[in-house]
């Protein structure tokens, strides 16, 4: 009796629960409020998912964190809705109860079928779409497109555009697809339009403008990006400056502020740059010692740059920390460390400086990776290394190796990076590798005072597959000279010291100017050449060549045409070169030393021994002058033919003195000649002497233009010829005066106006020299 009337009870009830859930779910709501504690233990059977056309109706139930079986749960079924929302997938979810069933009702978010960008001209579409994130066929989000537009805005800020304006449009389409447009209007770049410094009495405002990367708005900077205000290039001005003021003595100099106030109108920056000098330190005592048995530190101080009385120089020291380091490890000691000591005495503003030579921790290169090399193969880097896996690690060969690496001209960075290996006195050497592109076409274009209007062509590749072989195809056609040259050049022949070439060539002067005849070459070499070290190394050459001199004027030296008609020339040669120099493009101290012999009779129709020799010294005069551009150049070379076995050499091998190797005379301008015709002969023995003053003109340093003051010396002697009418003075010819190198975006403009001080009636003088070439 009592069950039949607890069933009654219960079928009584149900009708009222029914209508109160059915009331539940007419409202409005993502999910369901908190029911009563009865239904919230009751277990899902089922989820059903509408609204979804791309995204499978499992893919969504796996976001659930309810699934059939389990018990409801109203925080679970929350979090489930949020985890929907967080995936990017949908514009709009919604989840209800329905019983024991669960409802999910998604609006999936639509697809991009284009990226669009309108209005840009500044920037190619190819780098914004580097920079955006949204790609074809990704899911469109508005967040992601304000992101982009953002990240676009950026991008524009760092090219010096701070009034851009950048405006997504959605253009909806069928298929709940979109095109994503961004509208962008690019406004004018914000240049720097002043750059002030605040604090400085040492030198003037100009002078550390120089300094600087950023350059103030000006017209001639057209073609340059140097005037846009960019915050990175500020703090790169910053470390800048405190490196100059430390190379001129300033060791307490602070740069405590760099400020960029932009101007009202949004057109142009003012920047300021705030020092605090300090005083100027001169080099007091100068000191070396070390704890490493056999080490002479009175040999070593002959690799410190500077001494006592020098103005105080940061980079000089660390130099001089390198040079020591070398020269130490070259003794035989493996692990070296070199310590600098730096006193300051504000009092008598000098500065001693001690170096500490004492053993550095021993570590082993363990291992040498190489990455980002895509194309060059890993032998090709490997084999500048200076030194192997095994080998103690020594901070300068890793230096010379990554300098090496640099040189060859295949990668647009390098980066060598010592990571600890498997122990601690273990190391690996990561190097990181840019490649960049190693093949060149070229078009030029110029004028120079020997050869006349000319024109060029080359092509070049200077790694080929990757190998580090180098070829080249170049042709030059020009007035007064034509040339072809054909190259292959192999610098690590056999992953060896040894580097092997072949060239082959053609070429045609007109001489009928200088000396009343024409010549022609065409010929072949082969070339090999190793390295003793760093500095030493020797190539040979061997040459076979047939000559012709034809066209010769019929009121030419009888001496010139006694010379008409072919020969052949077989020589073998070489060339012994010691460099010290810092660099070989612009060096600014160091010197050279060549010396080379040429042995011809292995064959052929002329004879003789000619030995060459140059030399070229580079004195820095920064600390004089505050630039690095000021630099005293030596040079001084001969030359010495020697003819044997009865075959006297032609003319074509004796040498001519004028022109490039002494300026305020023309080309072939000094030495034996034919006062008759006034045709050179040539002669068997040269020398020169050029001294030479380089300095920045007053300009803007990035115009290019550099200034020079010079002296030549030389004279030219001993012609086989002889007869009425032979001139043949051996004293010395001088040529003085000034030039200008100018580096234009088009090309090397070089100018020379020289006066012959010292000089023969019968010389030919030249006051201007003039030569421009270009290539792109």
């Amino acid at each position: 009796m009592a069950t039949r009337l607890l069933l009654l009870a219960a079928s009584a009830l149900i009708p009222i629960a029914l209508s109160h859930q059915a009331v539940a779910q007419q409202r409005p709501r993502a999910a369901q409020p908190a029911p009563s504690a009865r239904s919230a233990g009751e277990m899902v059977r089922a989820i059903d998912v509408v609204g979804n056309q791309r995204i499978e109706a499992d893919t969504i139930r796996s976001y659930m964190l309810l699934q059939p079986g389990d018990a409801y749960d109203p925080d679970r079924m929350d979090r489930s809705l949020r985890t929907l929302f967080a995936t990017g997938l949908f514009r709009d979810v919604q989840i209800t109860r329905d019983g024991d069933r669960i409802r999910v009702q998604v609006e999936e978010n639509p697809i991009v079928n284009r990226v669009a960008f309108e209005g840009n001209s500044r920037v190619s579409d190819d780098l914004l779409r580097a920079e955006v994130a949204l790609r074809p066929r990704a899911v469109f989000t508005p967040q992601q497109a304000t992101t982009d537009r953002q990240r676009i805005l950026d991008l524009y800020a760092r090219r010096g555009r701070f009034a851009a304006r950048v405006e997504p449009k959605v253009i909806q389409l069928d298929q709940n697809r979109v095109d994503v447009v961004f509208e962008i209007s690019e406004g004018e770049a914000a240049l720097v339009s002043r750059v002030n410094f605040v604090g400085n009495t040492a030198f003037s405002d100009s002078r550390l403008r120089d300094v600087i990367a950023t350059r103030e708005q000006a017209w001639y900077r057209i073609l340059s990006t140097s005037d846009i205000y960019d915050p990175e290039r500020l703090a790169f001005d910053r470390e800048l400056l405190r490196r100059y003021y430390l190379r001129q003595g300033y060791a307490d100099v602070q740069i405590t502020g760099s400020t960029a106030e932009l101007a009202p109108d949004r057109s142009g920056f003012f920047v300021t740059f705030t020092i605090d000098e300090g005083v100027r330190y001169q080099v007091g005592q100068v000191a070396i010692t070390s704890t490493l048995r056999g080490v002479d530190t009175e040999r070593l101080r002959r690799e410190v740059p500077f001494s006592e009385g020098d103005w105080y120089d940061g980079d000089a020291v660390e130099r001089a920390v390198e040079s020591l380091s070398d020269a130490v490890g070259l003794t035989g000691v493996p692990f070296v460390e070199v310590r600098p000591r730096v006193t300051r005495d504000r009092e008598a503003r000098k500065v001693d400086i001690t170096f500490e030579i004492a053993e550095g921790s021993r570590v082993y290169v363990e291992r040498i990776d190489i990455t980002g090399n895509s194309r060059t193969a890993d032998r090709v880097i490997r084999r500048e290394f200076r030194l192997a896996e095994g080998d103690p690690f020594n901070a300068a060969q890793v230096r010379r190796s990554r300098q090496r690496i640099r040189d060859l001209g295949y990668f647009a960075n390098v980066d060598i990076q010592a990571q600890t290996g498997s122990r601690p006195d273990r190391t690996v050497l990561t190097t990181t590798v840019t490649e960049r592109p190693t093949g060149e076409i070229s078009l030029g274009g110029g004028f120079s005072t020997d050869a006349g209007l000319l024109a060029d062509f080359g092509i070049r590749e200077r790694n080929i597959l990757g190998t580090g072989v180098d070829a080249r195809l170049q042709a030059l056609l020009a007035q007064r000279r034509s040339q072809v040259d054909i190259s292959v050049t192999d610098p690590a022949f056999m992953d060896r010291n040894l580097s092997v070439g072949v060239d082959a060539f053609l070429l045609q002067r007109d001489l009928q100017d200088i000396a009343s005849y024409s010549e022609r070459r065409v010929g072949g070499a082969l070339r090999a050449g190793y390295e003793f070290n760093e500095y030493l190394r020797q190539a040979w050459t061997y040459s076979l060549v047939n000559r012709n001199v034809y066209d010769v004027q019929p009121d030419a030296s009888r001496f010139i045409r006694e010379q008409t008609g072919r020969t052949l020339l077989s020589q073998i040669g070489q060339t012994l070169t010691y460099d010290r120099r810092d660099s070989r493009i612009e060096p600014r101290s160091g010197y050279v030393v060549r010396l080379g012999t040429d042995f011809a009779g292995l064959g052929g129709d002329v004879n003789y021994v000619r030995l060459r020799g140059d030399v070229a010294t580079y004195f820095p005069l920064e600390r004089y002058f505050g630039d690095p551009d000021y630099v005293l150049v030596i040079q001084a070379g001969g030359g010495l033919l020697n003819p044997w076995g009865g075959k006297e050499e032609r003319i074509i091998d004796r040498f001519f003195l004028g022109g490039d190797n002494l300026r305020g005379f023309e080309q072939a301008g000094v030495g034996p000649r034919d006062t008759v015709s006034n045709d050179p002969l040539g002669g068997r023995l040269i020398w020169t002497q050029t001294t030479e003053l380089r300095f920045p003109l007053p300009l803007p340093q990035e115009i290019g233009l550099l200034g020079r003051a010079f002296v030549d010396v030389g004279a030219l002697t001993d012609t086989p010829v002889t007869g009425p009418g032979v001139a043949d003075d051996s004293s010395p010819r001088v040529g003085a005066g000034i030039g200008v190198s100018w580096r234009t975006p088009v090309g090397l403009i070089n100018i020379d106006l020289a006066q012959a001080v010292v000089k023969k009636p019968y010389d030919q003088t030249q006051f201007l020299r003039f030569g421009f070439g270009t290539r792109f």
